[in-house]
């Protein structure tokens, strides 16, 4: 079996917790709600379940509720029959069906609409269905975990999920807490993180004490996807450096967001150079105007051919580091 430190990296209590959930649930055949804030890791913990599941041999299927309109998500996880709507020219099995044997993940399942979430609750109490389209009805054996990025609870309130289907689907609830609760674990995934990134490519970055100073302090907003998403920026900034610094952290957009003082400027470490300063300043500057880069290079006063040619090195250079 697969070591679940290789899916949850830390130590602090509330991760810890975690960890003793999914053990104890993993078992089971019990349909899981899993709470917490975006890049809390919802689907990991998903996926942690299922491999340590009696199912673990059979498919994990995932989708996103939220991103797929009401007529199309019930083709997905239903499937259709040929010729149940324009451009369905062959029959196709749902996820439902594809998942059977196995795990469905439904994330963001309060982002369903109303009439999904009916013919969600009786799928979830009678394991049957109908394709879009079909007459027949279908039996499948699929373990159902969702999640969401709001409270539970609220979203009833809300009105954006049903009290009935939220019971069916918490009968054994997991709360994520933000990144920001969890201490030093933030250390050890940047560890983890820049661990996966020195093997990729065979390098052997270290941080330095000061940026790991750097990392504790922020709050991360994001939570372990924004951190991740960190690490990766400052690797490749720091290019042939062995040590990735503060001005490396930093020159992350997100992290950089916390550097802006209350008048809407932005504050440069001590030790960076003046070409990252002004690759700060020209991001920044762009970040406030929303993108508009017309408006962004009269800000800087130069001219719009020369903030391509800017945007342009930049991202040579972070391709050159990729490479």
């Amino acid at each position: 079996m697969t070591d679940m430190s290789n899916w949850m990296v830390g130590r602090s209590p509330v991760i810890e917790t975690v960890r003793d959930l999914i053990v104890k649930v993993a078992p089971t055949e019990a349909t899981v709600l899993i709470s917490g804030e975006s890049g809390s890791g919802k689907e990991l913990v998903a996926q942690a379940i299922h491999a340590r599941s009696p199912r673990s041999s059979g498919p994990f299927l995932g989708i996103n509720c939220g991103a797929l309109p009401p007529t199309l998500i019930e083709a997905e996880l239903f499937g259709f029959e040929r010729g149940s709507f324009t451009g369905a020219a062959r029959s196709h099995a749902g996820m439902v069906e594809r998942a059977s044997g196995g795990t469905l993940f439904l994330d963001e399942v309060t982002e369903m609409s109303a009439d999904m979430q009916t013919r969600l609750l009786r799928f979830l109490e009678t394991q049957r269905f109908f394709r879009v389209g079909g007459s027949q009805e279908i039996g499948t054996d699929v373990r159902v975990i969702a999640a969401t990025n709001r409270s539970p609870v609220q979203a009833v309130r809300d009105g954006a999920l049903r009290e009935d289907l939220l019971y069916r689907l918490a009968v054994f609830p997991i709360n994520l807490a933000p990144l920001r609760e969890r201490g030093d674990d933030v250390l050890l995934l940047a560890e983890h993180f820049l661990g996966e990134l020195n093997a990729r490519h065979g390098t052997h970055k270290l941080f330095g004490a000061s940026s790991l100073q750097t990392l504790r302090e922020y709050h991360w907003p994001g939570n372990v996807r924004e951190l991740k998403n960190a690490i990766e920026r400052a690797f490749i900034v720091c290019e042939h450096e062995m040590e990735l610094q503060p001005m490396h952290i930093h020159a992350s957009e997100a992290v950089r967001s916390a550097m802006h003082d209350s008048e809407g400027g932005i504050r440069v470490p001590i030790g960076s150079s003046l070409a990252q300063a002004e690759r700060w300043l020209i991001e920044a500057t762009l970040a406030h105007w929303a993108g508009n880069k017309n408006r962004a290079a009269k800000t800087l006063g130069c001219s719009l051919k020369t903030l391509y040619n800017k945007l342009a090195m930049y991202e040579r250079q972070a391709m050159q580091a990729h490479a």
